[in-house]
Protein backbone atom coordinates (compact mmCIF):
# COMPACT_ATOMS: atom_id res chain seq x y z
CA UNK A 1 0.00 0.00 0.00
CA UNK A 2 1.63 3.34 -0.97
CA UNK A 3 1.21 5.82 1.63
CA UNK A 4 2.30 9.99 1.65
CA UNK A 5 3.74 9.95 4.60
CA UNK A 6 6.19 12.39 5.49
CA UNK A 7 9.74 10.76 5.74
CA UNK A 8 11.25 12.27 9.16
CA UNK A 9 13.83 11.31 10.76
CA UNK A 10 12.87 11.15 14.65
CA UNK A 11 15.87 12.30 17.00
CA UNK A 12 17.44 10.32 19.38
CA UNK A 13 16.68 11.50 22.86
CA UNK A 14 18.62 10.26 26.19
CA UNK A 15 15.89 7.65 27.03
CA UNK A 16 15.79 6.20 22.94
CA UNK A 17 20.10 5.96 23.49
CA UNK A 18 19.41 4.22 27.13
CA UNK A 19 16.88 1.22 25.61
CA UNK A 20 19.49 0.45 23.01
CA UNK A 21 22.81 0.48 24.72
CA UNK A 22 20.95 -1.73 27.56
CA UNK A 23 19.35 -4.00 24.80
CA UNK A 24 22.76 -4.63 23.29
CA UNK A 25 24.45 -5.02 26.66
CA UNK A 26 22.30 -7.84 27.84
CA UNK A 27 22.84 -9.52 24.04
CA UNK A 28 26.51 -9.29 24.73
CA UNK A 29 26.25 -10.53 28.50
CA UNK A 30 24.23 -13.39 27.10
CA UNK A 31 26.58 -14.02 24.84
CA UNK A 32 29.90 -13.69 26.69
CA UNK A 33 27.95 -15.96 29.84
CA UNK A 34 27.17 -18.85 27.19
CA UNK A 35 30.72 -18.62 25.79
CA UNK A 36 32.35 -18.54 29.30
CA UNK A 37 30.26 -21.70 30.74
CA UNK A 38 29.89 -23.51 27.34
CA UNK A 39 32.96 -25.77 27.72
CA UNK A 40 31.89 -26.53 31.42
CA UNK A 41 28.19 -27.57 30.47
CA UNK A 42 27.32 -31.74 29.91
CA UNK A 43 26.64 -32.72 26.74
CA UNK A 44 23.00 -32.57 27.34
CA UNK A 45 21.34 -29.58 29.29
CA UNK A 46 18.08 -28.23 30.42
CA UNK A 47 16.39 -26.82 27.67
CA UNK A 48 12.79 -26.42 28.54
CA UNK A 49 11.16 -25.55 31.54
CA UNK A 50 7.26 -26.07 32.95
CA UNK A 51 4.89 -23.36 34.12
CA UNK A 52 6.47 -23.54 37.48
CA UNK A 53 10.18 -23.72 35.98
CA UNK A 54 11.10 -27.36 36.59
CA UNK A 55 13.13 -28.69 33.89
CA UNK A 56 10.77 -31.01 31.68
CA UNK A 57 13.20 -31.20 28.51
CA UNK A 58 16.86 -32.18 27.85
CA UNK A 59 18.60 -30.64 24.59
CA UNK A 60 22.32 -31.08 22.81
CA UNK A 61 24.16 -28.29 24.79
CA UNK A 62 24.59 -26.75 21.18
CA UNK A 63 20.80 -25.47 21.54
CA UNK A 64 21.96 -23.31 24.23
CA UNK A 65 23.30 -20.98 20.76
CA UNK A 66 19.86 -20.59 19.53
CA UNK A 67 18.41 -17.67 21.62
CA UNK A 68 21.63 -15.62 21.68
CA UNK A 69 21.35 -16.55 18.18
CA UNK A 70 17.54 -15.54 17.94
CA UNK A 71 18.43 -12.54 20.00
CA UNK A 72 21.17 -11.05 17.83
CA UNK A 73 19.14 -11.33 14.46
CA UNK A 74 16.10 -9.91 17.11
CA UNK A 75 17.71 -6.72 17.72
CA UNK A 76 19.16 -6.44 13.68
CA UNK A 77 15.64 -6.37 12.67
CA UNK A 78 14.31 -4.56 15.12
CA UNK A 79 17.33 -1.61 14.96
CA UNK A 80 17.01 -1.47 10.86
CA UNK A 81 12.63 -1.56 11.41
CA UNK A 82 13.13 1.45 13.40
CA UNK A 83 14.90 2.97 10.39
CA UNK A 84 11.60 3.32 8.94
CA UNK A 85 8.74 4.69 10.98
CA UNK A 86 7.03 5.92 8.02
CA UNK A 87 6.32 1.68 7.23
CA UNK A 88 5.14 1.13 10.59
CA UNK A 89 1.25 0.95 11.54
CA UNK A 90 -0.60 3.75 12.96
CA UNK A 91 -4.28 3.88 14.34
CA UNK A 92 -4.41 7.61 13.02
CA UNK A 93 -3.70 9.10 9.39
CA UNK A 94 -0.10 10.31 9.79
CA UNK A 95 0.20 13.82 8.62
CA UNK A 96 2.74 16.13 9.06
CA UNK A 97 1.57 17.97 12.50
CA UNK A 98 1.68 14.18 13.81
CA UNK A 99 4.09 12.47 12.69
CA UNK A 100 7.06 13.01 14.78
CA UNK A 101 5.13 12.48 18.12
CA UNK A 102 3.99 9.04 16.59
CA UNK A 103 6.88 7.85 14.83
CA UNK A 104 8.69 8.72 18.45
CA UNK A 105 6.08 6.62 20.31
CA UNK A 106 6.08 3.80 17.44
CA UNK A 107 10.28 3.66 17.70
CA UNK A 108 10.24 4.08 20.82
CA UNK A 109 7.94 0.70 21.60
CA UNK A 110 10.24 -1.33 19.46
CA UNK A 111 12.99 -0.48 21.77
CA UNK A 112 11.04 -1.56 24.66
CA UNK A 113 9.92 -4.67 22.59
CA UNK A 114 13.85 -4.77 21.96
CA UNK A 115 14.87 -4.45 25.51
CA UNK A 116 12.19 -7.33 26.98
CA UNK A 117 12.98 -9.87 24.22
CA UNK A 118 16.75 -9.41 25.33
CA UNK A 119 15.75 -9.54 29.42
CA UNK A 120 13.45 -12.61 28.42
CA UNK A 121 16.06 -14.54 26.65
CA UNK A 122 18.91 -13.47 29.24
CA UNK A 123 17.06 -15.29 31.86
CA UNK A 124 15.99 -18.84 30.26
CA UNK A 125 19.85 -19.11 28.82
CA UNK A 126 20.81 -18.17 32.56
CA UNK A 127 18.68 -20.51 34.31
CA UNK A 128 19.70 -23.03 31.49
CA UNK A 129 23.28 -22.90 32.35
CA UNK A 130 22.77 -22.78 35.96
CA UNK A 131 20.37 -25.80 35.60
CA UNK A 132 22.90 -27.55 33.75
CA UNK A 133 25.67 -27.29 36.24
CA UNK A 134 23.49 -28.32 38.85
CA UNK A 135 22.42 -25.36 40.61
CA UNK A 136 18.95 -24.64 41.76
CA UNK A 137 17.06 -22.87 39.90
CA UNK A 138 13.60 -22.62 40.11
CA UNK A 139 11.03 -19.51 37.38
CA UNK A 140 8.51 -20.42 39.43
CA UNK A 141 4.84 -19.18 37.97
CA UNK A 142 6.37 -15.40 38.64
CA UNK A 143 7.70 -15.61 35.41
CA UNK A 144 5.46 -17.07 32.92
CA UNK A 145 2.71 -14.76 35.05
CA UNK A 146 5.04 -11.58 34.68
CA UNK A 147 5.28 -12.00 30.99
CA UNK A 148 2.08 -12.72 30.45
CA UNK A 149 1.06 -9.72 32.48
CA UNK A 150 3.43 -7.25 30.30
CA UNK A 151 2.50 -9.04 27.23
CA UNK A 152 -1.44 -7.88 27.77
CA UNK A 153 -1.24 -4.56 29.81
CA UNK A 154 1.68 -2.73 27.36
CA UNK A 155 -0.48 -3.08 24.51
CA UNK A 156 -2.89 -1.59 26.64
CA UNK A 157 -1.36 1.04 27.71
CA UNK A 158 0.09 2.00 24.32
CA UNK A 159 -3.55 2.33 23.06
CA UNK A 160 -4.40 4.75 25.69
CA UNK A 161 -1.48 6.81 25.23
CA UNK A 162 -1.35 6.86 21.77
CA UNK A 163 -5.59 7.79 21.83
CA UNK A 164 -4.06 10.79 24.51
CA UNK A 165 -1.42 12.33 22.04
CA UNK A 166 -3.37 12.28 19.14
CA UNK A 167 -6.68 14.08 20.74
CA UNK A 168 -7.16 17.18 18.37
Amino acid sequence: MKTNRPKIQVPLQGLDIILDMLSVTLLLLMIIFTIMSYSDLPETIPSHFDSNGNVDGYSSKTFLWLLPAIGLVTLIGLIFLNKYPHMHNYMVNITEENALRNYRLSTRIIRFTNLFTMLVFAIIVYAMIESAKGHTFNFGSWFIYIILGLSILAPVGILFYSRKINKS
